[in-house]
C-alpha cells in the first residue's frame, strides 16, 4: 500500500522538478520514512519504470544517491538533465530552483 501510494504520489512530480525522499515521506503521513520511499523507488516493477519518475527523487542534499544497477545514477542525472534540471560544481541540484511545492490539494489527499 505504501509503495503504490509512494508510486502515485512520485507520477505527480512535473517534468523539470524534484521531490526528496524526506517530502515524499512527509506528504504520505510518514515523515520517519524517507528511506522506506528509496526502497520503494528501487523495488519499482520493470512494467513501471517508464511510468513513475523515480528520477525525480533525490536525497535532502540535493544528490542522486541511488546506487544499484537497474536505478543507476548515471541514468537518473542522464534523464534529470534531459528535463532541464542543472547540478552546480558539487554535482548538485540546486532545491530552492527545482524543488517541486506540490498544490494544497495534493497535501490535503494524501493528509
Amino acid at each position: 500500500m505504501f509503495y503504490r501510494q509512494g508510486y502515485q504520489l512520485v507520477q505527480k512530480i512535473p517534468s523539470g522538478q524534484v521531490a526528496t525522499y524526506g517530502q515524499i515521506a512527509a506528504l504520505l503521513g510518514n515523515p520517519r520514512a524517507a528511506r522506506a520511499v528509496g526502497w520503494a523507488l528501487h523495488r519499482l516493477p520493470d512494467s513501471e519504470v517508464d511510468a513513475v519518475p523515480w528520477h525525480r527523487v533525490i536525497n535532502a542534499q540535493g544528490r542522486i544517491s541511488t546506487a544499484c544497477r537497474e536505478h543507476p545514477a548515471g541514468e537518473q542525472r542522464r534523464r534529470l538533465e534531459a528535463e532541464g534540471i542543472g547540478f552546480d560544481v558539487t554535482d548538485r541540484i540546486p532545491l530552492g530552483e527545482y524543488r517541486w511545492e506540490p498544490p494544497p490539494e495534493i497535501w490535503r489527499e494524501h493528509l
